[in-house]
């Protein structure tokens, strides 16, 4: 049995190599334009607009890059899609385009620097030694168990440590409040971690409202502490509304000052003016200030709490947090938290309930150190040594299983029950007739389990040439026009989730652009598997993007965690689970045995499949920016071409063969509208073009005026498509923009 003080050692030195890995390469990276300096002097302030929203704390030292050039700043603020930094030196008055990297990497040295006090705490060494090495035998009295909240009740009393197994939809949000509630009750102090804000808010809200139920919630001990995601979250339990109650000047002060920050940064991306900069610049010292007064009532808030509930790293970096004594720590989404993270959780506590999915996405980390895979990209059930038995249907006796899902219809529960729960899960008796209501909408109307089958319609997939994360944008407007069909039907729970970041991006700009409207009227989101573990919606689609020309699949789909990430992106559903994929891809490029495979001949075989072919059957209702044609009627595209003010800018993909009808459709462009062709082939005798880029896109397409897009047109150009012939007419400039700033070799 390895010794406490040795996990301690090896954990430090994991840490260590993350973070040094973390500092010499980077991970996340956000693309950043116009930058323009606001001011100098001790140091110099530049304001930035971004291409996505930066989910990066403010404080945070990050690392500008741009053309050959590095520096590190700080990111003062960032609100929407725009930043103000700070640096030592002076970039010059503009900034074109650059990246913006962020790496938490001091978050992972503050977890280190919390080992350097257990070593010499023998009372936090031996909680962490229970939750490493679980008793073989549960102490806990079995003869007087009533039910399944009961047993997990005793079990944390009698057992230091207790493994929860929770897949998905088997309610341990609800199992895990009413065992917080029942220590409360009996005067315990509890602490609720995650490693996800959105964790910690969804479990926080149902400990508030049970309490509530229940009549045993006092305001002020049962406080959110720490940023939230606001999802689902309530808002009697926040320091905002202490602070609104206790102290309204100050949390007026703060509100104004920050709306003001915000207008100000809308009016600096519109027209950038001195006096505004120098305004938002004396903001910046005032929020500074009235922030640093708020942080002292927190710290006053936090004292009075009987329950708190924060992200793990806050714990680690907060010594309000980690300076006390709890009764018991409770720690939800485990199986995505470091095992450093888990033992530290275990530190804080008398006890400790750590509770999540080992069959769900595991821990991130980028190094390659022996240690960083041993210890930060596994989790802790696997390194406790409590899913020995699963396999075989033996549970550890420390490891307690919620075994019945209420969350999916069980044509969509049924593949995840048999090929990943090794049928230990089973659906609850009247899991259908809920979810028949939402079933039955469109699109695919009664059809809880959709494979919509890309086959056959195309070349699609690509890189970003910004982040090289894949997409498929044949697949984005599918994904859309399933999310139209979907609220046009009265639905109002959506999600969208592909494994690639540069995906999930995509689908984003057309929401905020085609959706606006409808978002706030509605749960619409797209985002990553990753981003959405802990998330579940009544509709979603996942949407695998890999496809021709692409000759192999991504290792996001076929790699070692593979079948965690399908696990995770299947499970999300409630009552419709649509599954976006080229069959005949998957089928060419894919091992039977893959989980991914496994999905889409599943669904293929039990009817759940709906092809290219059908797809003038499905698509009932036409988005007004978002119109689908028969690829070979050109007369609407004739007149976007002849009303056209400015530009053409036409794909052809290497050997295309393009009809003379295509040819003098360009030829008759208006005086003064600019042709730009992009292809591997040479042009010029063909079209009338200003300018000719040689690159390779596999798909064709025209964009009108950097904003019309006629999307897998003309067809002849197009490669591996078999009737019908589909295209697609977006009216987006957003979404133009966008993709011209990530096809690759532009």
């Amino acid at each position: 049995m390895i010794s406490t003080k040795r996990y301690i050692s090896e954990w430090q030195n994991a840490l260590r190599a993350e973070i040094f890995h973390l500092k010499k390469y980077g991970s996340t990276k956000y693309f950043v334009k116009n930058g323009r300096l606001l001011s100098g002097g001790d140091e110099y302030t530049y304001y930035f607009d971004s291409s996505d929203f930066l989910r990066i704390p403010a404080g945070t030292v990050v690392r500008l890059e741009w053309g050959s050039l590095s520096e590190e700043g700080r990111l003062l603020s960032s609100e929407g899609k725009s930043a103000i930094l700070s640096f030592a030196r002076s970039l010059g008055d503009l900034v074109d385009e650059a990246f913006i990297y962020y790496d938490p990497w001091k978050l992972l040295d503050e977890l280190s620097s919390r080992f350097d006090e257990m070593k010499e705490s023998k009372r936090k060494r031996s909680r962490i030694k229970y939750l490493m090495n679980p008793d073989p035998v549960s102490k806990h009295p079995q003869d007087s168990i009533k039910n399944d909240l009961h047993e997990l009740i005793l079990r944390s009393k009698y057992n230091p440590a207790t493994f929860v197994w929770g897949p998905p939809g088997t309610g341990k949000t609800y199992t895990l409040a009413r065992v917080a509630a029942n220590k409360y009750s009996k005067n315990q102090r509890v602490l609720i971690l995650s490693h996800s804000n959105q964790a910690v808010d969804v479990l926080m809200a149902e400990i508030s409202s049970f309490l509530k139920k229940k009549g045993k919630f006092k305001e002020g001990e049962i406080l959110r502490y720490g940023s939230n995601a606001g999802e689902k979250l309530d808002e009697s339990i926040t320091v905002q509304n202490l602070l609104e109650k206790r102290h309204p000047s100050l949390a007026e002060k703060r509100v104004t000052l920050l709306e003001e920050r915000k207008l100000l940064k809308q009016d600096l991306s519109g027209s950038f003016s001195q006096r505004d900069s120098s305004r938002l610049l004396e903001l910046e010292t005032q929020i500074a200030g009235v922030l640093e007064k708020v942080r002292t009532k927190e710290l006053e808030f936090v004292k009075e709490a009987e329950i708190i509930g924060t992200t793990l790293a806050k714990a680690a970096s907060d010594p309000a947090v980690y300076e006390k004594e709890y009764d018991i720590v409770i720690v939800d989404e485990i199986s995505q938290a470091y095992i450093p993270q888990a033992a530290f959780a275990a530190s804080l506590g008398k006890r400790i309930i750590v509770c999540g999915d080992f069959m769900q996405l595991p821990p991130i980390a980028s190094s390659r150190h022996p240690l960083v895979d041993k210890w930060l990209k596994t989790d802790i059930y696997h390194e406790a040594g409590v899913t020995a038995g699963v396999r075989e249907g033996k549970l550890h006796a420390q490891l307690f299983l919620l075994q019945e899902q209420r969350r999916m219809h069980p044509d969509i529960s049924a593949f995840t029950n048999r090929y990943i729960y090794q049928s230990l899960v089973s659906d609850f008796e009247g899991v259908k007739a809920n979810r028949e209501k939402n079933t039955a909408l469109a699109p695919f109307p009664e059809k809880a389990s959709v494979l919509l089958d890309s086959s056959w319609s195309g070349e699609h997939c690509i890189t970003d040439r910004i982040s090289s994360s894949r997409m498929n944008i044949w697949h984005v407007f599918l994904s859309f026009q399933a999310i139209h069909e979907a609220y046009t039907a009265g639905a109002r729970s959506i999600g969208y989730v592909t494994p690639y970041r540069a995906q999930a991006a995509l689908m984003d700009v057309l929401l905020q652009d085609l959706y606006r409207e409808e978002l706030s009227d509605a749960d619409i989101i797209a985002a990553t598997v990753h981003r959405f573990q802990g998330s579940e919606r009544e509709q979603m689609i996942f949407d695998t993007v890999d496809a021709y020309p692409a000759n192999r699949p991504g290792m996001l789909l076929t790699g070692k965690d593979s079948e965690r990430l399908i696990n995770v992106a299947v499970t999300r559903s409630k009552s419709k689970f649509i599954h976006v994929s080229d069959l005949n891809f998957l089928r060419s490029m894919v091992y039977p045995n893959k989980t991914i495979r496994q999905l889409a001949d599943y669904q293929h075989q039990h009817n759940h499949s709906v092809t290219q072919q059908d797809i003038g059957r499905w698509i009932s209702h036409h988005h007004p920016k978002l119109q689908w044609f028969h690829a070979r009627n050109l007369e609407k595209l004739k007149t976007d071409v002849a009303a056209a003010k400015s530009s053409l800018i036409l794909s052809l993909p290497a050997g295309s063969f393009l009809p003379q009808e295509w040819s003098d459709i360009i030829n008759r462009k208006g005086s003064g509208v600019k042709t730009t062709v992009i292809s591997k082939d040479s042009c010029e005798e063909v079209f009338k073009a200003e300018k000719y880029i040689s690159s390779d896109i596999p798909f064709p397409f025209l964009i009108i005026d950097q904003r019309l897009l006629w999307y897998g047109m003309p067809v002849e150009a197009a490669k591996r498509i078999k009737p019908p012939s589909a295209a697609v007419r977006l009216d987006s400039q957003a979404f133009v923009q966008h993709l011209l700033s990530v096809l690759p070799d532009r």
